[in-house]
């Protein structure tokens, strides 16, 4: 027996990316079934998934004392792989491939619009929460107003200009909380705003940002929308990362 867990454990260890796979597996699972059971399908499973997911990582690192989770479990490594950039990225390209290029040129300047007000309104906000809680200089001003943009141009920003390592971590946290709220909320809004057609959804996707927030939502919403939501979405991440450590950041700095 001690010899078969011993072999079991060498094996996790050395396919960490294959146990990745499962966990992540696993867990959607379990979480479509929440969703399904528990909310009549209203919360889409992604919601439910990045809340249990973020409370497994803090688990892991709690029992480790390390900094990346649950992937500090020798076993969960891959997981480490599995979350970075370049499968996110990857995700991202594939969904975009989805996206029927005459219904997504229908969306023109209301996209242009959404895209600029997208990335304006939540920089603002994050910027006035900030100052509200005692941040006076401009680096973690800007850092944590990118990170209301998405969770992945507050690091982004942050990394560019220097910011302190806990004034980073509350960018992601900000970001993250964004994509849980607009997954959460979107199908309870779709009806009232009309979300119900390629061209609305590529205006949700740019004034919304965050692309597994907006993809998580209309997923719940109409699975055919999901491509031109997360199409904006995307480019508004690429505008965040060009503009927060750059224009925003000048701008702000010459402001104080």
């Amino acid at each position: 027996m001690t010899e078969a867990l011993a072999i079991a454990q060498k094996i996790f260890i050395d396919q960490g990316l294959v146990l990745g796979f499962a966990t992540i597996g696993a867990l959607m699972w379990i979480c479509a079934f929440a969703s399904r059971c528990l909310t009549a399908g209203r919360i889409h499973a992604s919601a439910i998934a990045i809340v249990a997911a973020l409370a497994l990582a803090w688990w892991g690192g709690e029992i480790t004392g390390g900094k990346k989770g649950l992937a500090d479990v020798p076993a969960f490594a891959g997981l480490a792989l599995l979350g970075g950039a370049m499968l996110r990225d990857f995700a991202i390209v594939a969904t975009a491939f989805e996206v029927d290029v005459v219904e997504a040129r229908k969306a023109g300047l209301l996209g242009v619009i959404a895209l600029a007000l997208g990335t304006l309104v939540p920089f603002v906000v994050g910027v006035c929460v900030a100052w509200s809680f005692g941040y006076r200089d401009a680096v973690s001003l800007t850092t944590l107003g990118a990170g209301a943009v998405t969770y992945i141009v507050g690091p982004v920003t942050g990394a560019a200009l220097g910011a302190s390592s806990p004034v980073i971590a509350l960018s992601i946290a900000t970001g993250v909380l964004k994509a849980v709220l607009v997954m959460m909320v979107t199908p309870f809004v779709a009806r009232l705003i009309g979300l119900d057609n390629p061209r609305s959804a590529m205006a949700f996707g740019g004034l919304m940002g965050t692309v597994s927030g907006v993809a998580g939502g209309l997923a719940a919403t109409d699975e055919k929308l999901v491509p031109y939501g997360a199409l904006t979405a995307t480019f508004h991440t690429g505008i965040g990362c060009l503009l927060c450590p750059s224009l925003f950041f000048l701008v702000l700095r010459a402001a104080l």
